[in-house]
């Protein structure tokens, strides 16, 4: 019994066969999407490649992971086509992310017709958020067509939630964390008793912290300012989205290149890691203040698993932590805890196992 996972982001195309038994990905692969190349095509390869290579009786269903479900779709979700029609009517809230994972499952489906195929939302997990969360302070009649926050990255919270509990040998319900998701995207998230109860993106990915491209919360009215100076709407949206963040100020969006330029004196290397810890650092602080207390930070992503000493920073940052955080330079998941109990964790994500058990769990393999 198996499901292939899909994960197609705005650079690669990820796909895992887990095994349900197992609970475990046995087959794993990352592709680019190539210039000139139709995305369709790369998907019919990869997913021909990963059936040729797996148990042909063993596959149940296939799931995706779709960044923006909107208000509509808070759940794991059967696709067809007029499902489909209806998520590619979303595209503008996430325009990296939702119009490739449309492609990725129009031309997965066709490859593979006789299975079940579902999308499971990122944006779902912080369906549970308050209204005094989601709302922004802004007319009724924007809130009525749908100006809210949605939230993001949900995914990845829900394996952190989980993985922490194992770690700390406490139930979920019993937990009140802050989980920083810091990759190419970022976003923090307070989470109590596995409820999501406040989150840093908002109505799109562009809210928040600083990322690999993307700016993050900037004062709205340098918009306004650019546009009254004639720049047009998708000139401003291309450079928020793809265009600032590490890239502007440290010319590269690699946390890892940064880090080695640091080490050589490179300013601009320095300006983008310390504006980049500054503002992690303030999102995690102002999630806690959403929680009745912090019992700790679970570091998640390609920053938050791999980068030690960015972890460092932003724990000794945040004061959430009375000493220094002695964390070795090693793989895999681990807790560190200071003289209160708080724990910092670092967790590696695993969207792909979180999508295959919703999946199963829906269609009842």
């Amino acid at each position: 019994m198996a499901v292939l996972v899909l994960n197609p982001g705005s650079a690669t195309l990820k796909a895992s066969l887990v095994d349900l038994r197992a609970q475990t990905s046995v087959l794993d692969t990352t592709v680019a999407w190539p210039e000139g190349t139709a995305k369709d095509d790369v998907v019919r390869d990869v997913v021909q490649g990963i059936r040729s290579s797996a148990d042909p009786g063993s596959l149940e269903a296939v799931g995706y992971r779709v960044v923006h479900g909107g208000a509509r779709f808070t759940a794991p979700t059967v696709l067809d086509d007029a499902t489909l029609d209806t998520l590619a009517g979303l595209d503008d809230l996430a325009p990296l992310h939702n119009p490739v994972a449309v492609e990725t499952i129009r031309a997965a489906r066709g490859v593979i017709p006789t299975v079940p195929h579902l999308a499971v939302f990122d944006t779902a997990f912080h369906a549970t958020l308050p209204e005094a969360a989601w709302r922004y302070p802004v007319p009724a009649s924007w809130t009525e067509a749908g100006i809210r926050r949605y939230g993001f990255h949900g995914l990845s919270v829900a394996w952190s939630v989980g993985r922490a509990s194992e770690l700390l040998a406490r139930p979920v319900a019993d937990l009140c964390l802050v989980v920083a998701h810091l990759g190419g995207g970022c976003s923090v998230t307070a989470v109590e008793g596995g409820r999501s109860v406040d989150t840093s993106m908002g109505m799109t990915p562009l809210e928040g912290l600083m990322m690999g491209t993307r700016a993050g919360s900037i004062d709205p009215g340098i918009v306004f300012r650019l546009l009254r100076a004639g720049r047009e709407v998708a000139e401003l949206e291309g450079d928020l989205d793809r265009r600032s963040g590490l890239l502007a100020v440290g010319g590269t969006a690699d946390m890892a290149e940064l880090l080695r330029r640091e080490t050589a004196d490179d300013p601009s290397a320095t300006l983008a890691i310390e504006m980049f810890v500054r503002r992690a650092a303030a999102a995690i602080a102002a999630s806690a203040t959403a929680l009745p207390r912090v019992d700790g930070v679970a570091f998640t992503g390609g920053i938050g698993e791999h980068a030690t000493s960015i972890r460092r920073r932003i724990a000794q940052r945040t004061h959430l932590f009375g000493g220094p955080i002695d964390e070795p330079e090693t793989s895999g998941d681990r807790v560190t805890s200071d003289s209160t109990g708080r724990a910092l964790l670092r967790i590696g994500a695993r969207e792909d196992l979180v999508i295959a058990r919703e999946v199963a769990a829906t269609v009842g393999i």
